[in-house]
């Protein structure tokens, strides 16, 4: 195994923060923005995210800023103190670097929100290199993000590891020849864990390290 990959939403980065985000902060701003009442923004915005899901719309923060005509970016600042990282995310990152492996975040975050993540954590610290499905123009949702990845890091499938707490991209991932794939189970710390059934099922990174590793600091 030579290359990791890593999703940062949901697998380094607890999902709450996003979740929290879409279905509770956005919706209260978007209805005092537009003069709304919560159950109608609510509404609203739901009917929007379900169109959209799985696009790379989806994940743009400055398509969604022209859509509901507010600044996504900086509402998401409001709220950065929620932005986690989850357990033992860390001290997983440094086992990585320690065994010399190559780290690619491969995140279907937008810049914008990828660097606000990136300020807080700092989790780039651990990384060789960080990639957001914008620069390929197409969502991991999507072969083509693969290919595009593949050929411009010159990885090879079959020596790979890729986590991620999404099914779907993981289903993605292993049409396109990836072999090792691992499932985050509880990406949300606020919701219960929910196995996939279908690949390498892990709550938690020290799962997947040794134990004195995972009761290491976590420092640089």
């Amino acid at each position: 195994m030579d290359t990791v990959l890593l999703d940062m939403d949901g697998t380094l980065l607890d999902l709450h923060f996003d979740n929290y985000f879409w279905l509770t902060h956005l919706p209260q701003r978007y209805a005092e923005f537009h003069g709304l009442a919560l159950p109608d923004a609510q509404h609203e915005l739901g009917q929007l995210i379900a169109s959209h899901e799985g696009t790379l719309q989806w994940y743009c923060l400055d398509y969604w800023s022209d859509l509901v005509r507010m600044d996504i970016p900086a509402l998401k600042r409001e709220i950065q103190h929620k932005i986690q990282t989850r357990p033992h995310a860390e001290t997983f990152l440094r086992f990585l670097k320690d065994m010399r492996k190559k780290v690619i975040l491969a995140t279907n975050s937008h810049r914008k929100g990828l660097a606000l993540k990136l300020e807080v954590t700092k989790i780039d610290r651990w990384l060789d290199l960080v990639v957001s499905s914008h620069d390929y123009r197409y969502p991991k949702e999507a072969q083509e993000f693969w290919r595009c990845l593949a050929q411009a890091e010159n990885i090879d499938p079959s020596r790979t590891l890729f986590i991620d707490d999404n099914v779907t991209v993981l289903r993605t991932a292993q049409t396109f020849g990836l072999r090792y794939l691992v499932c985050i189970n509880q990406p949300d710390s606020q919701k219960p864990a929910q196995r996939s059934g279908e690949f390498i099922d892990v709550i938690d990174f020290d799962e997947l390290i040794p134990s004195q590793a995972v009761h290491s600091p976590e420092s640089p």
